[in-house]
């Protein structure tokens, strides 16, 4: 019960973190937003539409879009309702904001998730290999990939593939999420994934340089240990020996560098989401973002901070199952 109870207390704290946390992200992201020069009517009436109407318009227009009412009363309608499980209404869609996201996150989930997973399990296997194979040309190779890579700006890559596998060799599409002209309901799970291969391999290439790289560090101490040594003297081959006696020794970091690059995952979904036209949640923030949807830019935000902060306390909560001498530590609390 000690140790149970210390896990519980433990995520009592981060959940209250999470929720200050909440709280200051919204409030954040209000403040930007008011203090944006855009003006809401201007970007999404134009102003040859708002010289022709009447003054009874205008003012219907600037109600619709919240400039009537001063920003502190507005945001803190906006929190009471939030308190409730009432995000508001998207002013571009006209649809609760929850729906909006819900119906965008089902797309930008997945995708993310399959980047997630296929970014962990490269920059481990790379990482183990150039740790390895330490000053060999395997190591100069994967470093030199990793400082490449961590240095490319994710939508510079995105380009960069879009213009290879799509304008010139034409073997997957050039973006959205479906074929163009195509009835949803004839859409194939097929045909959903070749759309979504290029917005995944670019967030996976892009999240594999810095696990990868703290990877090879914790491996090459693993190789300098006395029991790799003595396992080095019986004749096992180094990488034999990096996935035998150090993958569990790495798989802590692992762990760590894996669930905090949940926040590399979904703020590089939006611009990769923006470059492929991908109908995702990175995408419908942008939209947001620049047409003065306050209540949808809050609701993105929200969900997204709480995902990024879901995975790291997934981490935190791991890591006694992972290392023993945490359980011991949180057993003597």
């Amino acid at each position: 019960m000690g140790r149970l109870g210390h896990r519980l207390r433990f995520a009592g704290k981060k959940l209250l973190r999470m929720v200050l946390l909440l709280f200051g992200v919204s409030a954040v992201t209000f403040a930007l937003m008011a203090a944006s020069p855009l003006d809401p009517l201007q970007t999404n009436v134009g102003q040859a539409a708002l010289g022709s109407m009447s003054p009874e318009q205008i003012a219907q227009l600037e109600a619709y879009w919240g400039m009537d009412v001063p920003p502190l009363e507005r945001y803190l309608s906006w929190l009471i309702g939030a308190l409730h499980g009432d995000f508001g209404t998207s002013l571009l869609y006209r649809q609760p904001v929850l729906t909006v996201i819900g119906q965008r996150l089902r797309s930008s989930l997945w995708l993310m998730l399959t980047a997630w997973i296929l970014s962990g399990v490269l920059g481990l296997a790379l990482g183990i290999t150039a740790g390895a194979c330490r000053d060999r040309w395997p190591d100069k190779l994967i470093r030199g990939y990793c400082f490449t890579i961590s240095s490319t700006p994710a939508f510079w890559l995105a380009l960069l593939l879009l213009m290879i596998f799509s304008v010139w060799l034409g073997w997957l599409p050039i973006g959205l999420s479906i074929p163009i002209g195509m009835d949803a309901a004839s859409v194939t799970l097929l045909d959903r994934l070749r759309h979504a291969i290029l917005p995944a391999l670019t967030l996976s290439i892009t999240g594999v340089a810095n696990i990868a790289l703290h990877t090879r560090e914790k491996t090459i101490d693993v190789m300098e240990s006395d029991y790799a040594l003595f396992a080095r003297a019986r004749g096992e081959r180094p990488l034999a020996i990096a996935v035998r006696h150090g993958l569990w020794n790495v798989a802590l970091p692992a762990i760590t560098l894996q669930f905090a690059s949940i926040s590399e995952i979904v703020g590089g979904s939006v611009l990769v989401e923006q470059v492929f036209s991908y109908p995702g949640l990175g995408q419908a923030a942008v939209t947001a973002g620049l047409g003065s949807d306050l209540p949808l830019l809050l609701g993105i935000t929200v969900v997204t901070a709480a995902l990024v902060f879901a995975g790291n306390l997934a981490a935190d909560l791991l890591y006694g199952a992972v290392d023993p001498k945490i359980r011991r530590g949180a057993a003597r609390s």
